[in-house]
């Protein structure tokens, strides 16, 4: 689990990427279909509405290496808002597919077969 760098009221931890995991922004429309496609392959899914993004938790190194067209790789320097484990719904961050037993992160291959699933099946209304 990543450390915890800054508490919020609001119960939200901003942590550093680059550490235990890289992290992939997609837009919230291309994320809810490529968790859809990953099914039981995703791994743990931040959703935040009001930036209209949702990031996948990916191995380290993995921002170094992602080119995907209309997503951004957050690695080493970039950080990202965690919501609280009891957290699903809300207007601000929260888990689309939270945390289990086998850990955070969704294989990068996955996650892109995914996203270009989603983007070229029209699955993004």
């Amino acid at each position: 689990m990543p450390t915890t760098r800054l508490p919020s009221a609001a119960g939200c931890t901003l942590e550093d990427a680059g550490q235990d995991w890289d992290a992939i922004r997609v837009p919230r429309t291309i994320g809810a279909a490529a968790v859809a496609i990953l099914g039981s392959r995703c791994g743990a899914v931040v959703d935040d509405p009001l930036s209209n993004a949702c990031y996948f938790f990916t191995p380290v190194g993995t921002a170094s290496r992602w080119d995907v067209t209309g997503t951004r790789a957050l690695g080493d320097g970039a950080a990202l808002t965690i919501p609280p484990a009891r957290r699903t719904e809300g207007r601000g961050p929260h888990w689309r597919m939270c945390p289990g037993d086998d850990g955070w992160i969704t294989d990068p291959q996955a996650l892109r077969a995914a996203l270009e699933d989603s983007t070229r099946s029209g699955q993004t209304a």
